[in-house]
């Protein structure tokens, strides 16, 4: 006969986890995935061959950027050297040695920060520098750059 307070087994507490649930959220979002993937288009840019770069017909000013940051200036003529001037007077400097259809290029070492070179350019095309373009390295072959 049962006793008088209930079933006669009694219950213990499990301790374990139910993970089937999390599998299934798991493999709800792996659908997701594998559906928006292929939507995600990734950010292809064309980057310029320096081999095709222009040859410059006039005599350019050119703008120098050392790797410390020095700024030198000179007059693309022979024997003509570079003159190291303030960032202040770099747009006076240029305007005094420039004429409407005089082209001003800028030199940079390799090593100097992307945003330095920006910072001049736009101090320059700023101050009605309107011929304005990066000195480049040409090299023989026309091989489009490797990433």
């Amino acid at each position: 006969m049962p006793s008088a307070r209930g079933s006669s087994r009694t219950r213990r507490l499990k301790n374990e986890i139910n993970v089937v649930p999390y599998i299934d959220v798991m493999l709800v979002l792996l659908v997701i995935f594998m559906v928006t993937a292929p939507m995600i288009t990734p950010g292809l840019i064309e980057l310029p061959s320096v081999g095709s770069a222009s040859e410059v017909t006039a005599k350019p000013v050119e703008v120098e950027i050392a790797e410390d940051g020095a700024i030198s200036l000179r007059v693309r003529d022979a024997g003509n050297g570079f003159q190291k001037i303030n960032s202040e007077n770099l747009v006076s400097e240029v305007k005094s040695r420039i004429s409407a259809d005089t082209p001003v290029v800028i030199a940079a070492d390799g090593r100097v920060p992307y945003d330095q070179v920006m910072r001049v350019m736009d101090q320059l095309r700023s101050n009605g520098v309107t011929r304005l373009g990066l000195l480049v390295d040409q090299k023989s072959s026309t091989e489009p750059l490797k990433k």
